[in-house]
C-alpha cells in the first residue's frame, strides 16, 4: 500500500506498517475507534463501535447523531489503538508503552440501500457476539430508518506498532531499578442477566468462550 503525506510516519519509521494483513489484523482485533471530523468550524473526536468488512470500515448510530450527520460525505480521520503493555525503563525518559494502532483517512459514505444496510448491521451484531442476530426478533423498518451506518474505504491508511522492551541508555544499565514490560490485555467477565432473564430462568451464556477472551 502506497504512502501519502498524511500516512507517512514522521518519527520512529521502524514502527510503521502499510501492508493490509497487518492493518486488517489490528482493525479486526478492536471494537472501539475514534472518529475525527470538523463540526461547525471546530474539531471533534468521537468514540464509537466500528467493524471491518473487506475493504471498508463501518460505524453506526442514531440518524440524529451529530457525529454521523457531520461526518457523512466529509473527510474524516478514524483511529484504532490497542494498549498491549506498559514499558518500565531505568529512567523516566525511556518509559513507554507497547501498542498497535491504525490511522485511516477518507470520506465517510452513508449506506442507503435497506437490504445492504440490514446485512451490515447483522455483521455488526454478530461481531459483538457471534450468532446473536439470528436469535433476535427481526429489525423493523422504523428501527432501520432511525439508524445511520457510515462506511469508509481502507485506502489511505497506516499502522504503528511498538512491541519491545525498554530501550535504556547504556550508561543506565547498571542502575538497580527493575525494568521490563507489564502486559495489558482485555477479558470478558461473568455475564450479568437482567431481572426478566432471571425470572424466566434463561441460561447465562458462556461469554468468555464465545468472545474468545480470557475469563
Amino acid at each position: 500500500m502506497s504512502h501519502t503525506p498524511k500516512t507517512r510516519l514522521k518519527r520512529a519509521h521502524n514502527r510503521g506498517a502499510y501492508d493490509r494483513p497487518t492493518i486488517d489484523a489490528i482493525l479486526d482485533a478492536g471494537m472501539i475507534c475514534h472518529v475525527g471530523f470538523v463540526y461547525d468550524g471546530y474539531p471533534v473526536v468521537t468514540p464509537t463501535i466500528y467493524w471491518r468488512e473487506g475493504d471498508h470500515v463501518y460505524w453506526h448510530g442514531s440518524s440524529a447523531s451529530r457525529m454521523l450527520r457531520a461526518a457523512e460525505g466529509a473527510d474524516v480521520c478514524l483511529t484504532v489503538t490497542h494498549l498491549d503493555g506498559l514499558v518500565l525503563a531505568r529512567s523516566a525518559f525511556h518509559h513507554s508503552a507497547n501498542y498497535r494502532s491504525v490511522m485511516l483517512f477518507g470520506k465517510a459514505t452513508k449506506v442507503e440501500d435497506d437490504a445492504i444496510h440490514t446485512a451490515h448491521l447483522k455483521t455488526f451484531v454478530d461481531g459483538i457476539y457471534p450468532g446473536r442476530w439470528d436469535t433476535l426478533r427481526p429489525m423493523n423498518a422504523q428501527e432501520l430508518k432511525a439508524t445511520t451506518t457510515l462506511s469508509m474505504p481502507i485506502n489511505e491508511v497506516s499502522a504503528k506498532i511498538r512491541a519491545t522492551g525498554p530501550v535504556d541508555d547504556e550508561a543506565d544499565m547498571d542502575v538497580a531499578v527493575w525494568a521490563g514490560v507489564v502486559p495489558i490485555g482485555q477479558r470478558a467477565g461473568v455475564a450479568e442477566p437482567d431481572a426478566t432473564c432471571q425470572a424466566a430462568g434463561l441460561a447465562v451464556p458462556d461469554v468468555a468462550a464465545r468472545l474468545g477472551f480470557g475469563g
